[in-house]
């Protein structure tokens, strides 16, 4: 096996040894993607639309949000040559945000896209990385219990979908898989049973790191009836573990050398407890992906996460609204991105930060430092402020003031409805409230997965001076403090909320 991967790791060579060239001048790798990107918008309307000829046009493109897009996407299901010149092959969902889902176009240019960075990414690993004895491969995103619009039949479920069918087939011998489901329910327990009986996992690669301690919950919660169920095919010692009050995870997984997941911003602790459980693994941040494009890939020798500079056009925006290249970007300075890719998105504003930590050959290195600050990510749910404006304007609670959904972590990630007063059954606005926020794809695909807990509703005539003394001890002035629909603060736990506040009159 270990031949196997050395052979893959020939397979990947030229696909990375040109990435790290490039890498060397990504002023003139940038401008040949952008090029392309002009030779495309030529021939289809959205260029035609802005006059868009040549190179030195690419200013006439206005800098969009979804909503701006979003017209030009719909004609797109109808109609040929409209954001792109190449076949739309399917719509993958996400999370909207002033509406519950977007619908991403995807091309065989944008998909081979996300195939580069694999590759990249896993030829690092094999040069750089732990060494490998098996290559056995946990490899997915979260499952999509809801068919994404496709114009081919072609939807994605997990990660090896955004890869070439010749990566895939190379991958078979390594992927460990769990049996198609339709359920939320049978999804985790079929993933239960599969990582069980995968004594010899190597590696796994999630999104979210609560996807993965979502399922160790599941497993300890269960793990009498999965003994019952797989005892004669385990070990007996794996069968013993399996039992244990508090399972160790680590030695149920002995093989397990490498973790990939999200590890920054409101990851960190999460990707923390994964190194708690699984202390002589690797545990790899994934570097910002987004539904709309791969941004960077994590290089073990970058020591960072660097831009996937042949496939996307960057620019870069400070706080003062002047846009960059990638090129003239500085170190330690904090920029949005927006992006230019195949798929037919031009100069579109991801919602996404990035720190310039520091430069690898010529390139910088980006770090994730969060969403814009209209967004509230715990999970991957990406809480759009105007959604839940919109979900709060159809519940019964006309006569509370004050009306602010908070992000808390304890006693396990959850979101709660702080009302300053309310005539309703809170019980009753919950559930309505649930249901609502699950028209949002990712927030009930988290639901979904145990990676979310039910939402809850607190109402209490002191709650906004309460939640304004507690934001003041973050630094704010009082007088400063401002609360939204949705607050992008997130909360370890809402204990000082427990004893009620005198105000005086």
């Amino acid at each position: 096996m270990r031949r196997l991967i050395k052979a893959f790791g020939h397979l990947l060579a030229p696909t990375s040894k040109r990435f790290y060239a490039e890498l060397e001048n990504p002023q003139q790798a940038q401008f040949r993607v952008q090029q392309r990107l002009v030779n495309q918008l030529k021939r289809c309307e959205y260029g035609k639309k802005h006059k868009i000829r040549e190179v030195a046009d690419w200013t006439k493109l206005p800098i969009v949000d979804y909503e701006e897009v979003e017209p030009w996407i719909a004609r797109s299901k109808h109609e040929s040559n409209i954001l792109t010149t190449k076949p739309i092959l399917f719509y993958e969902p996400t999370s909207g945000s002033s509406g519950p889902i977007k619908q991403i176009p995807y091309t065989r240019s944008l998909r081979r896209s996300f195939n580069r960075l694999f590759c990249i990414w896993a030829y690092d690993l094999i040069q750089h990385g732990p060494d490998l004895s098996n290559g056995k491969l946990y490899f997915s995103i979260t499952p999509s219990f809801t068919k994404a619009e496709t114009t081919a039949g072609t939807t994605t479920t997990d990660d090896s979908d955004y890869l070439d069918v010749w990566i895939r087939w190379l991958l078979k011998p390594f992927l460990v898989l769990a049996p198609p489901t339709q359920t939320p329910e049978d999804f985790q327990d079929a993933l239960a049973q599969t990582l069980l009986l995968a004594e010899k996992l190597e590696i796994v690669s999630i999104w979210s790191p609560s996807f993965l301690t979502a399922q160790l919950d599941y497993i300890q919660t269960h793990q009498h009836r999965l003994h019952a169920l797989l005892n004669k095919r385990l070990s007996q010692a794996r069968a013993e573990l399996l039992l244990q009050p508090s399972i160790n995870w680590a030695a149920l997984w002995p093989n397990l050398k490498l973790l990939s997941c999200w590890d920054s911003v409101t990851a960190a602790d999460g990707a923390d407890s994964l190194r708690t459980y699984f202390p002589n693994a690797l545990v790899q941040g994934k570097g910002l992906l987004a539904t709309e494009a791969p941004i960077t890939v994590p290089l073990l020798a970058a020591k960072g996460f660097v831009p996937l500079l042949e496939d996307v056009y960057f620019e870069f925006e400070d706080s003062e609204g002047h846009c960059y290249e990638l090129h003239q970007l500085k170190a330690g300075h904090t920029y949005a991105v927006i992006i230019s890719q195949m798929g037919g998105l031009y100069r579109y504003r991801l919602g996404d930060f990035v720190r310039v930590t520091h430069y690898y050959r010529q390139t910088p290195c980006l770090e994730f430092c969060g969403r814009g600050n209209q967004v509230s990510d715990l999970t991957g749910e990406k809480l759009h402020v105007q959604f839940v404006s919109d979900v709060l304007s159809q519940l019964n609670i006309s006569e509370a003031r004050f009306q602010s959904l908070v992000p808390v972590r304890q006693p396990s990630d959850h979101y709660v409805l702080l009302l300053d007063r309310c005539n309703g059954d809170l019980d009753a606005i919950a559930h309505q409230l649930e249901d609502s926020l699950c028209q949002s794809y990712h927030y009930q695909l988290a639901r979904q997965l145990g990676q979310l807990s039910p939402v809850k509703v607190i109402a209490s005539p002191t709650i906004a001076k309460q939640l304004s003394d507690k934001k003041a001890t973050f630094g704010q002035r009082w007088g400063d403090v401002k609360h939204t629909k949705l607050s992008t603060q997130c909360y370890d736990e809402l204990n000082f909320l427990s004893k009620p506040i005198e105000i005086p009159s």
